[in-house]
C-alpha cells in the first residue's frame, strides 16, 4: 500500500486516521523516526522499554527467544526434524 502526503508551507504533515491506525497510535501520542541514510523514514509507535500495551507484536527479534519454552516437553528438535516439517508444509502435508 502507498499513501502520498503533502508537506503544508509551514512543514508539518498529517497523518490520516487509516495511518494512525496502521501505526497502533491515537492523536497526541509519540512516534518514533528512523531516518535511512539514503533519505528514507520508518514510523513506529514510541513505545517505553517493555511495553506490552500494543495488541499487534512488535519489537527485536530478541524478544522472541524462549517465548515458547513453557510448550516444550522434551528435547529441542534436530535441523533435521525442522527441516522435514518445512518441507512438509511447504508440500501441503501440514
Amino acid at each position: 500500500m502507498s499513501i502520498t502526503l503533502t508537506v503544508t508551507k509551514d512543514g508539518a504533515v498529517a497523518l490520516g486516521p487509516e495511518l494512525l491506525e496502521h501505526l497502533g497510535v491515537e492523536p497526541g501520542e509519540a512516534l518514533d523516526v528512523d531516518l535511512d541514510p539514503r533519505g528514507k523514514i520508518s514510523l513506529s509507535a514510541a513505545r517505553p522499554e517493555g511495553s506490552r500495551n500494543d495488541e499487534r507484536l512488535r519489537g527485536r527479534i530478541e524478544d522472541t527467544f524462549g517465548m515458547l519454552h513453557h510448550l516444550a516437553n522434551g528435547p529441542a528438535p534436530t535441523i533435521e526434524e525442522l527441516n522435514d516439517v518445512i518441507a512438509d508444509g511447504w508440500a501441503g502435508r501440514r
